[in-house]
């Protein structure tokens, strides 16, 4: 276990029931995805259902956070969805996770900023089982990796590379959107934003695929139950 998920652990308090795991195959539109949500969280909040983790795969689109500006939206290439979550743009797409977390803070901690250092250390030890090094950084929400392979920046800071984006909501102490780790999508439609409003040269988008690791979307599920069930608890198939 990395230093990450030892340090951040977001536990519910005993005796509470498994969070569901729930895999859907396929694209999900994004629309569907979000009334989905929305509906789950107000159940789970009244008490009504399990929390839920939900792996799905989008079509490409790009979506706007709270936070998003209209200069970093560059080309509207594919759909653009306005959406309640907390960030600013980003790209969804085919060879790409995302992870939707529905759990109720309430039963662990009322604290939405320990609860995306969760988010961060969830990926990080993910990553860790494929040899790659993830990192958080404070002033960027997310997970970066080193790139030393590419140029530095104009004041020689080192390149780094985002390979996963967080943007979440909290409802009624209930969160719901999430993560989305790149595997292998197609880096290219990222030309279309600024991700999450980064400009700088040395500061671009990885993945999986990218990176060199050759992992089907089959294997990091894997990875990703193990370490959510880490820092989170335990699962369910659903």
């Amino acid at each position: 276990m990395s230093r990450d998920a030892r340090d951040v652990s977001f536990l519910p308090r005993p005796g509470s029931p498994p969070a569901q795991w729930v895999v859907t195959p396929g694209h999900v539109g994004y629309e569907e995805a979000v009334a989905e949500m929305e509906t789950l969280a107000e159940r789970i909040a009244l008490g009504d259902a399990l929390e839920r983790c939900w792996l799905v795969e989008h079509p490409p689109i790009y979506t706007a956070g709270t936070s998003a500006k209209e200069s970093d939206l560059l080309d509207a290439r594919f759909p653009v969805h306005r959406t309640g979550r907390g960030g600013q743009f980003t790209y969804h797409g085919p060879g790409q996770r995302v992870a939707y977390v529905m759990l109720d803070l309430s039963r662990r901690r009322r604290d939405v900023r320990a609860f995306v250092c969760a988010l961060e250390a969830w990926l990080i030890e993910t990553l860790a089982a494929f040899g790659v090094v993830g990192e958080r950084r404070e002033a960027r929400v997310g997970v970066w990796t080193p790139r030393p392979d590419k140029p530095a920046g104009i004041s020689g800071e080192p390149a780094e590379d985002k390979i996963a984006a967080i943007g979440v909501r909290v409802r009624r102490w209930v969160s719901f959107h999430g993560v989305a780790l790149n595997v292998a999508p197609d880096l290219t439609h990222f030309s279309g934003i600024a991700p999450c409003g980064v400009r700088q040269s040395h500061l671009g988008v990885t993945s999986l695929a990218d990176l060199g690791v050759d992992a089907d979307m089959a294997r990091v599920d894997v990875e990703l139950r193990r370490a959510f069930e880490t820092i989170f608890g335990a699962t369910i198939d659903g």
